[in-house]
Parts: structure tokens; sequence; C-alpha cells
């Protein structure tokens, strides 16, 4: 059974036609009411349904029949995406729709301070990615058209092996370039969303759905006996699946998830052509029951081929070769509608969204910087740009057409189709990584994205080619010059897996692996940071309005011109103040210019509408410090607070407040407690050395001279150690409260510094401490009491002499004189004091460990807090060399003003 050709092409071009009326139609409603019933979620929801290419019409049910549930996966990626990562997608569909952004090459460059490099990068990367999906729709299209068409029969031409018709693929591909031109590109606004297109890409998307339905349902009714042999020719993993979930199947969910984010077509329709948050709400879960209904008779069409069709039939075919095997013309030529609108559709989508790529990442930019754009009038420059999305189109669709041509006729769909989704995957880690990551930078995307698309043409691409294009059937088997370990299909002798888990393994490796690292080792520029804290930090600004941290010097009137060039006179106009351009020489606010880069952005790109405005804009500085403010990681947190904070700050605040001073309240209980058990310990010991030397005097009145000389001596130094104790007590307690008082007077701290020195002399010689005395502040006059300071330098240079256990100690004293403040540093070569003992020490009782000699461990809290009396700081530092380092500051005296004669 087959059909008439002419009949075939007549349903085609009346089926082509509809959708012309369909879209003209979807255009003029745009235009008078600003999209109406187009702008709903259900039009939105359809054209998504782009997903389903004629991959998923023809291919699915190949791939059951070839491999089982393996075809589930083309599903199931989509569909944890969208119900999974709706926080994600809705985090990604306000930043398009706030930025006004054209595409993924747009969004990812904006992100990374608007890097011209890196959107080139992803353009011909997405490019080249997608001209194999291209070629997958023209080889499903003419080989569907050729079965149905045979004149032998459509079982007939599904059985053998039939050429591809390259002449219908040409006039196909011919076709679709000019319903993309008429449609696509008609103003360089890509942001005015092509409501049109959306209109017949969502009647498309009916008919194929219908159309699979149709045939399901006759398949399940008409065909439903099964004989036995469909189940035995049927693959293993269809009937028991055990063996299916395994690598393959978690790559292929990936690649899938993966893919209805990154894909051009699919960034277009869900990201560019959205005009509200309610639609992606209502996309979350109709789409994926329509993926659902898509896939719900593929098994049943693959095991009814199976059993039904000879031996050797193409399965890739089912859809079309079971009705026409049955005499059901009309559900034939449904199904072929229904393939037809998946192939017509992806192709006019896909290339509306690459042309605008390619026109604003590498023919605008390569324009301006070679002065290729016409600069006579705003028409002659907006001329320019459509033609270049035009030729744009035309380029893209013969690339596909070039990839069909010499690719060969080997590959089932499916298998084409994963080419494509591993290439666009390269996107996801800068995607997601900038939507969350602040410490992303370009140079890390652009090593990420690089590396992976390298190691993904090596690995996967031109080994699709056969031996029929630059790699040959040796060097795929063998690897270049024989070196097995680069093999493509087993790098690095990983051989364990098939091709295509191969190449995801080791592009995803060597991006994920270069975009971390390279971010790490880098640091983003001052735009990039700003850029990141606008995109990160998205629904703040929603609601917090944008700081401006950009500050840009322009005149109006250049301003003017290149609004006038790339917008037209009358659009531009409306941008622009009442009066502002008549003086010449009127400069442009930051606002004004940051107002026409945005709005150029959304007809050329963020790129290059930042290239356009720095040529007129003479001055230009971003303040870094505002940058790292916003960037701080407490800003971070509350940017996903903010709604709450808004709602309950004064009950946290209060809260916060009492636990502050609950836990105020309990240390202060413990330090007293550990104040009464150190005062104990300490009074304790001299005490008991005193009643026991006194015991043995008082119980031994007939004891030597020389000793009772000696426990007399005992007791005298065990009373003056308790003397000084307790008047290092009532000292601390004195300053805590601001009761000890002092003559506060001008002098030279030097002088107090050179006494601590002298009379730590003694000490450093008897522990063979080498004291050192390195640069000295001079003419230096601090106000306080020269004694009290002589006492704190005292305390930390013996305290660096007991502590210094290394094998040639030395003690380093140095001052200077910085910024209104007198500096002194005594260091030591000694162990040094760990991290979280640093402000341990300053404790009352605190010590560090392995003294020389033992103290009560006052010294340090007095220190302090006769430093602090002086309106200083004291505090521990760590030199480079090793050791400790104490940093005394004090305030320079102030000379009064001198007062005028009378």
């Amino acid at each position: 059974m087959m059909l008439p050709a002419d009949v075939v092409i007549l349903v085609c071009l009346v089926y082509v036609l509809i959708l012309f009326a369909v879209a003209f139609a979807g255009d003029r409603r745009a235009r008078k009411d600003q999209g109406g019933w187009l702008s709903s979620p259900l039009v939105y929801t359809l054209s998504i349904s782009i997903y389903c290419t004629s991959w998923t019409f023809f291919g699915a049910v190949g791939s059951a029949a070839r491999n089982g549930l393996e075809f589930v996966t083309i599903y199931l990626g989509p569909t944890i995406v969208f119900v999974g990562w709706w926080v994600f997608l809705r985090k990604l569909v306000t930043i398009g729709r706030i930025h006004h952004t054209t595409s993924i090459a747009d969004l990812i460059s904006a992100r990374f301070g608007k890097n011209p490099v890196l959107g080139a990068l992803v353009t011909v990367v997405a490019l080249v990615a997608t001209a194999p999906y291209i070629a997958l729709q023209l080889k499903a299209l003419t080989a569907s058209y050729q079965v149905i068409t045979f004149h032998a029969g459509a079982v007939t031409a599904a059985n053998i092996p039939l050429a591809p018709d390259y002449s219908t693929a040409f006039w196909v591909a011919a076709g679709l370039c000019v319903f993309s031109i008429v449609f696509g590109v008609r103003n360089i606004d890509v942001n005015e969303r092509h409501q049109g297109v959306v209109a017949a890409i969502a009647l498309e998307a009916v008919v194929k759905l219908v159309a699979l339905l149709v045939v399901g349902v006759w398949v399940v009714s008409s065909v439903g006996n099964l004989p036995a042999g469909a189940f035995a020719h049927a693959p293993v993993s269809l009937l028991d699946p055990e063996d299916t979930f395994g690598t393959r199947w978690v790559t292929l969910c990936f690649l899938a998830g993966a893919a209805v984010i990154c894909l051009p077509r699919q960034f277009q329709v869900t990201v560019v052509e959205n005009s509200s948050e309610s639609q992606l709400c209502t996309a979350s879960w109709l789409f994926p029951a329509y993926l659902f209904l898509i896939c719900l008779f593929v098994v049943p069409i693959a095991l009814a081929g199976l059993g039904r069709l000879p031996a050797g039939s193409n399965p890739d075919l089912f859809v079309l070769t079971l009705p026409l095997s049955a005499g059901q013309e009309t559900i034939a030529m449904l199904a072929f509608l229904g393939g037809f609108s998946s192939a017509t559709s992806m192709v006019i989508v896909s290339s509306i969204a690459l042309s605008t790529m390619i026109s604003n990442h590498l023919v605008m930019p390569l324009a301006l910087r070679f002065s290729l754009v016409p600069e006579a009038s705003a028409q002659m420059m907006r001329s320019f740009i459509l033609g270049a999305r035009r030729a744009s189109i035309v380029f893209i669709i013969l690339l596909g057409f070039l990839y069909f041509r010499l690719s060969g006729t080997s590959e089932a769909l499916a298998a084409i189709g994963l080419i494509s989704f591993c290439g666009v995957a390269q996107f996801l880690p800068s995607l997601v990584g900038g939507l969350y990551w602040r410490r992303a930078t370009e140079r890390g995307a652009i090593a990420g994205i690089a590396a992976g698309f390298a190691v993904w043409l090596y690995a996967l691409f031109l080994p699709s080619f056969g031996d029929s294009f630059v790699m040959s059937a040796t060097m795929i088997r063998d690897g270049p010059w024989g070196l097995e370990w680069l093999r493509p299909h087993a790098l690095f002798g990983l051989d364990r897996f098939d091709s295509l888990v191969h190449a995801v393994i080791w592009s995803m490796l060597a991006n994920v692996t270069l975009f971390v690292g390279v971010s790490m080792a880098t640091e983003p520029t001052p735009l990039a940071r700003y850029q990141s804290r606008l995109f990160i930090d998205v629904f703040r600004r929603q609601t917090e309005g944008e700081i401006s941290v950009i500050r840009r010097i322009a005149r109006v009137a250049e301003l003017r011109q290149i609004a006038d060039r790339v917008l037209g006179t009358s659009e531009a106009l409306a941008l622009f103040p009442a009066g502002t351009t008549r003086d010449p020489h009127a400069v442009a606010s930051d606002d004004l210019i940051s107002q026409v880069e945005h709005r150029l952005g959304a007809s050329v790109g963020a790129a290059t509408a930042r290239a356009l405005v720095s040529s007129v804009v003479s001055s230009e500085s971003i303040s870094v410090d505002e940058l790292r403010r916003l960037a701080d990681e407490t800003e971070q947190i509350r940017a996903y607070s903010a709604e709450l904070e808004r709602n309950s700050r004064q009950l946290e605040a209060a809260a916060a407040e009492l636990t502050r001073a609950n836990a105020r309240l309990r240390e202060i209980d413990t330090q007293k407690d550990d104040f009464l058990s150190h005062v104990s310990h300490e009074v304790r010991t001299p005490m008991t050395s005193i009643r026991s030397f006194s015991d043995i005097l008082l119980s031994n009145p007939d004891l030597p001279a020389a000793d009772m000389d000696r426990y007399l001596r005992i007791i005298q130094n065990e009373s003056l150690r308790l003397t000084r104790l307790l008047d290092g007590i009532l000292d601390l307690n004195r300053l805590e409260n601001g009761a000890l008082g002092w003559d506060s007077r001008p002098f030279d701290p030097e002088a107090a510094l050179d006494r601590a020195m002298e009379s730590c002399e003694a000490l450093a010689q008897a522990a063979h401490v080498a004291m050192r005395r390195r640069a000295r502040a001079t003419k230096a006059v601090v106000d306080g009491d020269e004694d009290r300071l002589a006492q704190v330098f005292i305390n930390l240079i013996s305290n660096a002499i007991r502590y210094n256990t290394s094998a040639s100690p030395q003690v380093t004293v140095t001052t200077a004189l910085r910024k209104g403040v007198y500096e002194a540093r005594i260091a030591d070569n000694g162990p040094g004091i760990p991290e979280g003992e640093r402000e341990r020490i300053f404790a009352k009782f605190a010590r560090g460990p392995m003294p020389r000699q033992v103290g009560a461990g006052l010294g340090l809290a007095i220190s302090r807090q006769i430093v602090e009396r002086f309106g200083g700081t004291l505090d521990l530092a760590s030199p480079a060399s090793g050791g400790a380092e104490f940093v005394l500051t004090i305030p320079l005296h102030q000379n009064p003003p001198a007062r005028r004669p009378s």
C-alpha cells in the first residue's frame, strides 16, 4: 500500500498554507491587543512541546523496538526538570524577562560581564551541536516521504535500504528557510515575541499529538491481539527491563534534562517567549502531561510493528507502515503530517533562535570591529541587522543539510539526536553555576565550555561521520598515529561504556573541572561581579530595586545617534526626556545610559549593546568597594530571606537580643566561677607554703640557723607573691571599673620602652634569649602614664622571653608611627600561639603552654586594660616567619590649636 506522491505534496502544501494563515493571524492579533489568548499558558506550554521532534514521533518507536524502555529517558529527563527543578526554571525565566534576554548565548555572556568572547563561543557550540538535529529532521522527513510514496508499497520500502533523497531534502530545507525568514525575522527587536510563530507551533503540537494518539488507539483496538511472534522478537529490555536501568539510563536522563534547558530552540520558547510567571506555573505540570500522552502508545506500536511487519523492517517508520499495511490511508496520512509537524516546527524555531545568536554574537561584533556597520541612516543599520539574520537562517539550515549529506545513512534517528543533546549539555555547568555561584568567572566559563566542546567534537561528533569526513576508520579504531589511549571512543583506556556515555563522561568532566578550577584561580571583573549580583539576587532586586555601581560619562547627542540607528527615530525619541537632546554638550545620567543599553540589548544582545554604548562613553568606572559589599556572604543570605525578615524583623531582633543577653549572663557566670576557682588556687599555693614552713619553725625551735633563714626567706617570698597577686587582682578590678586613675600627661613612649627593655635584660640573659631592637619611632608623643605603659612593655617582653622555646631564641622589638598612632611590635621566634587560643590568652589567669616561669596569668589581661585606657589596642598577630607577635597601638598626642594674638 502506498500514497500518491502528488496527494502527499498537495496535503503538505495545504497544511503549510494553514500554518501561514495561523502565523499571520497570530501576528495581527498580537499587534492589536498584545497577544490576548496567544499569551495564554496553554499556548505557551504547547510551544514548549517543540521538544518533541520527528525523533520523538518516529524515533521513539524505533528506540523501543531496538532498545526497549530506554526511550522513556527522553521524556523522563524533561519531566524531572519541569517538576523537580521548577525553582531553577522560575529563576531562569525571570532573569530572561527582566533583562530582555535574546538567547542562551546572550544570557550566559551577560551573566559573566557581557563578555563578547563567551557569547561567540556559546554561539559556535550551539550552531555545531544543532546541525545534527536539523539533519535528523531532514532525514526523518525524506525517509517518511520515500516510504509512503514508494511504488512497490510502504512495507516493502521499509524493508529495503533506500538511498537518501537529497533532492527532496533540499527543497524541504528551502521551504523551511522561507517560512522562518517570513515569520521569524520581521523586525530586529528579538524580544518582541514571535507570537505568530508560537501560534503556528502550538497548532503543530496539537497535530502531532492527535496523530500519534490516533495511530496508538487504532493499533490497540485493531491490532490488539498480537501474535506470540511479536513478543518473541521484542528486545529483552522491553520484556525484562532489569538491565535497562544502568549507567546509560542515567546518562540519557541527564542529557534529556539538560537539552530541555540548553537547546537554543527550547531556550527560545521557554525563556525568550515567556511573558509571565503564570505561564511557567501551568507548564510545570501540563508539559509533563503532554509528554506522557506522547509516549503512551510507543510500546504498543513497537510491539505491533515487530509482530505484524516483516522481519528487518525499519522500526523508525512503524508509525507509518503499520497503518499502510492495513490499508488505513487516512491514518497513515495523518501520521505523516504529525511527523511533518514535528520536524518543521523544530527547524523553524531552531533557525530563528540561532540566527539571533549569530547576528548578535558573531556578525555584529565583527562588523563593529572592522567598521562594516552602515552609518548613513537608521534604515540601513536595521536592514543590515535583518539581512544578517536572514542570511544566518539560510546558513543554519544549509549546515544541517550538509551534515545530512555527509553523515551517511546508517545511524538511527535516536542516535543522531543524542549527539546534539551531548553538545548543548556543555552549557549547563556555566548556566547553573552562573545563576547560583558568585565566585564563577568568565574565564572559568570560557575554559569549561571550550574544553567540553573540544572533547565532544573529538569523541562523538566527528566520529559520527564515519570515515567520510575528517576521521578515517583506522583513526577511529586505533587512535591517531596508532595511540590507543587517544581512540575517540576509548579515551585514556576507558572502553567499558558505549560511545555516547563515554563522550558525556569525558566532556562533562573536562567542562566542570576547568569551570570550577579556573574560576577559583581567577578573579571576576568588576562588571562580572555586578552582573552576578543582578542575576543571583534577581528576586531581591525586584523588591528592593537596583543599586547602580557603574559610573559612565557620555553625551546625550551621541547616545541618541546610536539609538536612532538601531531602534529607529520614533522609538529612540521615547527613551530621551524632552529637551535633553537640544544641547549638543549635555551629559547623560547613569540611569539614561543604562536604559539605552538595556533597550539596545533587546535588539542586538547584551554584549553588542555594551560595545555600541562603550563607543561613545568617554569615561567608565565601577566602585569595587560597593561591589564587594554587595557580594558579601551576608548579603547572599539576606537575599533569600528578605520577605521573611520584612514580616518578622522586630520579633526576631527582640528574640536575638534576649538570646545574646542570656548568653552573656551565662558567660559572666562562667567567668565568675572560673575567676573564683583561679583565685582560690593561686592564693592556696603560697598560703600552703607559708603555713607549712611556719609550722616547721614553730615546732622545731632548735633548727640550725641556716635552715631557719632559708625557711623564713621562703615564707617572705611567698608572702610577696601573694601580695603581688592581690595587687594584680585589685588593679584589674579598678581598671575594669574605671576606678584606677592616673595623671595623664604627654610623654615619649620610647622612653617607657627603653626602661622596659633594661628591666628585662637580666631575665633575657638568664634564659639565653637575644633581644634585638630594629626600627625606632622618632619624635613620638602620647598622652597617659609613662609608668603604666612601661608596665605593659615589661609584661609583653618578659612573656616573649619566658615562652620562647626555640633552639636559638630571640625577641625583636620594632616601633613606628602609622596614620596618627604609635605602633609597637614585640615578636619572638617561638612556637607561636594556636588560632583558637589567641583571644583566650587575654583572659584572666590564662597562660600559654610550657612557660619558663610560672605567673598568675593576669599580665596580659591587665596590659590590655591599660592600653585601652590609653585609647589604644593590644592584639596578637602571626608573623610570616612564625612565632608570636604582639601589636600595641596608641593614638598620638594631639597638639591644641595655637591661639591667635589678641
